[in-house]
Order: structure tokens, then C-alpha cells, then sequence
């Protein structure tokens, strides 16, 4: 399942009125080959190197500066920090072996009934 995501648009896009096609599933592809590099050069390679503890220490911080700009009312702010906030946890789900399709198909198991429902239906962890 291929979700298109449109892209907050760049000042030059916006500028130009263009807008970028980018996905999830590029950024899936991204983290995953760049986590593979061997030359030094890529952050993500160096953050799966270091093991799911340490990607997932930032995917929290992100998740928090996320919240912080949300509560602040900082729309630019959670637009940045939402993207940092989605690498990281792609890049936590490349090193826990989860495919953004895996968590597409729950979505939408969950989405045949209300959220209410769903939620009551769920085993106590």
C-alpha cells in the first residue's frame, strides 16, 4: 500500500508554487540504504550502528520537541520536528526489522471500526 504524502512545500516551492511528491515509502527507502554505508559519510548508518537504544533515545527526544512546538503553537516548529520525529522512528523500525507496510496494514485493520471500539477491544500488555 503506497501512501503519497504531500510535502510541506520549501520556500522556493512555494515561491514557484510547487509542491514535492515525496512518501514514506521514499524516506523507507532512504533510512534503508542509507543505514548500509560503510564510508563514514551517513548519520543513519552511524544511529543503526549504535543499536535500537540509542535510535529510539532520539525518536523520544523528537517525539517531545515535537510536543513542545505543538503546545507552543509553533506551526513551523512541529512541521521540522514532525519530520524529525518520522526519520527517527523509521529509522527505528529498520533496525527492529518493521516495514512502514506492516504498520500501514494495522492502520488499517483499525480503521473497520471506530477508535472507541478498537481501542475497548484491545488485551490489557
Amino acid at each position: 500500500m503506497r501512501q503519497k504524502v504531500k510535502a510541506y512545500p520549501s520556500a522556493a516551492a512555494r515561491a514557484g508554487g510547487q509542491m514535492s511528491e515525496f512518501t514514506l515509502d521514499d524516506l523507507e527507502r532512504i533510512v534503508a540504504e542509507r543505514a548500509g554505508a560503510t564510508d563514514g559519510s551517513s548519520y543513519t548508518a552511524s544511529l543503526v550502528a549504535r543499536g535500537v537504544a540509542k535510535a529510539a533515545q532520539k525518536l523520544g527526544e523528537e517525539a517531545v520537541e515535537t510536543v513542545i512546538a505543538a503546545v507552543s503553537g509553533d506551526k513551523e516548529g512541529v512541521i521540522t520536528e514532525s519530520a524529525d520525529l518520522l526519520y527517527h522512528l523509521l529509522v527505528v523500525w529498520k533496525i527492529s526489522g518493521v516495514e512502514l507496510s506492516a504498520v500501514l496494514a494495522e492502520l488499517e485493520r483499525r480503521t473497520v471500526q471506530s477508535g472507541l471500539a478498537e481501542k475497548a477491544g484491545r488485551t490489557a500488555s
